[in-house]
């Protein structure tokens, strides 16, 4: 979910998009979330939300800020907290988690805001990913999902064997556009979309099973994307 939550921005519904999705999560019940423009605060109630509707559960965050061009510090949210990308999952007692963050190597000079990616490496299963590419340039944003995918995916899943990727991402990278998601994507890689800029990529040997739209009541102004995946080995 893409939740608009800076409250700068003319899509910011005074906080409605995080209750919006806190319901979803206990409607839905989704072991992996991945929200963009939130936060930091956000992804804290997100993990409660998690974590109420999986007691048995614990719940592994990370958490990416974007960076301000001109003072080269963390862009803020109207609140005073860091505002950037997060991703929770649901993980069983006892396995281990590494966080991964940063920000992309290529970015548009044009644009004040400098933007990042988000990994959690759940050992012995999957390694979750989020990020929103760059909105002002499509080359730009094209540059940073190959580089995510192709250079920082590999390294992460490599320390582990190999463990399979999941992507909910912001991609800026418009369904039927020129360029368009599939661009980024690596040999055998598969993707679901909600007809726009958002995508849920899967790595080798997953399977897409299903995913639907979800209205987000005008709290936002991007849907929800909630996909059913099967994952190797799991």
């Amino acid at each position: 979910m893409n939740l608009c939550d800076s409250g700068r921005a003319d899509c910011y519904s005074g906080g409605r998009a995080v209750r919006m999705a806190v319901a979803l999560v206990h409607a839905d019940r989704p072991t992996m979330v991945s929200v963009n423009e939130v936060c930091r605060g956000d992804v804290k109630v997100l993990e409660q939300a998690l974590s109420t509707t999986f007691p048995a559960g614990s719940v592994a965050t990370a958490f990416t800020a974007a960076r301000d061009r001109p003072n080269r510090e963390p862009v803020r949210c109207q609140n005073g907290q860091q505002f950037g990308d997060g991703v929770l999952v649901v993980v069983s007692s006892g396995h281990g988690v590494r966080r991964y963050g940063g920000l992309y190597p290529m970015q548009d000079g044009h644009d004040v805001e400098e933007r990042g990616w988000a990994c959690l490496d759940l050992a012995a299963q999957f390694t979750a990913c989020t990020t929103h590419t760059a909105s002002t340039s499509t080359t730009v944003a094209l540059a940073q999902c190959r580089h995510l995918l192709g250079s920082v995916v590999p390294r992460i899943s490599r320390g582990d064997g190999g463990l399979p990727v999941v992507l909910g991402a912001d991609l800026n990278l418009a369904v039927g556009g020129s360029p368009g998601p599939q661009s980024c994507l690596p040999s055998g890689y598969r993707r679901a979309d909600d007809g726009a800029l958002q995508d849920v990529v899967l790595g080798p040997g997953g399977t897409v099973r299903s995913h639907s739209i979800v209205d987000m009541r005008d709290t936002t102004d991007h849907p929800g994307l909630l996909v059913d995946l099967v994952l190797p080995h799991l």
